[in-house]
């Protein structure tokens, strides 16, 4: 048998109190990932065969109660449902650090029982181990002395996956999920993030706006540097495309020579509740791809603000659509949320949304109508969908008593709703193809000129609102199911 090498194993630990907790989480990943990082370094360098397994493992939480302790109901996290031990693997404690100090508390303090706090049997991919580490990298296979996999653990994609999010998830052991995300699925996504947008996962911010046009950016970056001159405005720095970050509103961001598939944005403040931009382009596979990543940072809401076809003869271009519901014609979650799901509209975000468009625009009430519907938004997978034989698209756009049409919305809001993340649509008409009015250069000009700024300020101010609701009435029992993680 193999012989496997590993850091000292340290005896499980209680904890009462939930910074101390979290404070052991950061002390055995980084001995884990420098153990990790040390020994690759030393295998490179000799280029010979090794004769043992070289493994680290994640750290783990681990919860056990014996009562059917009684919670305030209108509460949707921070608690189990029944008697049981739970548990979940952790990966970069520091990252999270805020994230687990809350959740760890309101554990702690609705069952009055201590968290163990304990090395776990899963090992960590040394791909994952030394990401952080820029003087590493890891050889493609084959490109070592050495068989990799014969040596170190690797991405395990068995083990990588969406079963607790789905509700397909089977214990094993007859332990339960804390949390809907293992650390290998989490270091996955964090791993694409970096490539994807180009940007650190550490620069997110928990307020995330999504588009699908590149105009909305220069106006961001306008705002974000606006918001830097002001000393009372909470916001601290802003981090743009290739984790270029700036702290005074005059300094220059060298520009970008070549844009990630997904270009994305930061206004940071201090306690993580900021802005982020991210312009996940045109088409259902860049939306699902884009929140299946950022899920796992557990924002606090995520809203589309792009553009979209206008699908009644009373709208006219620049009227905004507050969706309500969703027409699901993407496809590309079928597998994961079957199509039969309702995707329900979330009361506090469609309050933020239309206090926000009533704010930038001067107008209440009836008078609101004028610029703004609100109702179903489809979202289809095919771009040019207006070639086709009309009888079909047409009478389902119809039935579904659909508003707008786009390529997104319907995407990220169905991932809000199986990543329980707060989701939200406020989409603009850019064209009208059922009526005749194409989206053409000239026309396409003068609109982007006269909506882009407020359509985003409209964004940013429903974020704001949102940023001051507390935690437990934003994330809604709405997006919990009937045996839930008791991590957020």
């Amino acid at each position: 048998m193999t012989t496997v090498k590993t850091p000292q194993l340290p005896a499980a630990e209680e904890f009462t109190d939930a910074a101390a907790a979290v404070a052991r989480l950061e002390q055995l990943y980084s001995e884990a990932t420098q153990f990790l990082c040390t020994e690759f370094s030393s295998v490179i360098a000799d280029g010979a065969a090794v004769p043992h397994r070289i493994r680290a493992y994640y750290p783990e939480i681990r919860f056990t109660t014996s009562s059917f302790a009684q919670v305030d109901s209108r509460l949707s996290y921070g608690h189990v449902s029944a008697p049981g031990t739970y548990a979940t693997t952790v990966t970069r404690p520091d990252l999270f650090r805020h994230y687990l100090t809350q959740q760890i508390g309101l554990l702690i303090r609705n069952h009055g029982q201590p968290v163990t706090i304990a090395v776990s049997d899963t090992p960590i991919p040394v791909h994952f181990a030394v990401a952080s580490d820029p003087n590493l990298t890891v050889p493609q296979e084959g490109a070592a002395g050495f068989t990799l996999r014969d040596v170190f653990d690797v991405p395990d994609l068995a083990t990588t996956n969406d079963d607790i999010v789905n509700g397909t998830y089977q214990a094993s052991d007859n332990t339960g999920p804390l949390s809907l995300f293992t650390a290998q699925r989490i270091d996955y996504s964090l791993a694409r993030l970096s490539h994807y947008t180009a940007t650190d996962p550490q620069h997110f911010q928990n307020h995330v706006l999504f588009t699908n046009y590149q105009f909305y950016v220069a106006e961001f970056e306008a705002y974000a540097r606006a918001q830097l001159a002001d000393p009372q405005s909470g916001y601290i720095s802003f981090v743009s495309t290739g984790d270029h970050e700036i702290t005074n509103a005059d300094a220059e961001i060298p520009p970008t020579t070549k844009l990630p598939q997904m270009p994305t944005y930061h206004l940071k403040r201090e306690d993580g509740s900021g802005i982020t931009l991210v312009n996940i382009g045109v088409g259902p596979s860049n939306a699902k791809t884009a929140t299946d990543h950022i899920a796992v940072l557990r924002p606090h809401a995520w809203l589309m603000v792009g553009h979209c076809a206008g699908l009644r003869n009373t709208q006219t271009l620049g009227d905004f659509v507050l969706g309500h519901g969703y027409l699901r014609e993407d496809h590309v979650l079928d597998d994961d949320l079957p199509i039969w799901t309702p995707i329900p509209a979330l009361a506090e975000i469609q309050v933020a949304l239309e206090n926000a468009v009533a704010e930038v625009t001067e107008l209440e009430g009836y008078d609101l109508k004028r610029i703004m519907r609100t109702g179903t938004v489809a979202t289809i997978d095919n771009r040019n969908w207006e070639l086709r034989d009309q009888s079909g698209p047409v009478q389902r756009l119809s039935q579904s008593r659909a508003i707008a049409l786009d390529m997104e919305s319907a995407t990220i809001a169905a991932n809000g709703y199986r990543f329980r993340v707060p989701y939200g649509t406020l989409l603009c008409v850019s064209d009208k193809p059922l009526h005749g009015e194409l989206k053409l250069p000239g026309m396409a000009s003068d609109f982007y000129r006269t909506q882009v700024a407020r359509h985003l300020q409209i964004g940013i101010k429903a974020m704001e609102q949102l940023r001051g609701m507390p935690l437990e009435r934003l994330h809604s029992r709405k997006l919990r199911s009937f045996d839930e993680t008791a991590f957020l």
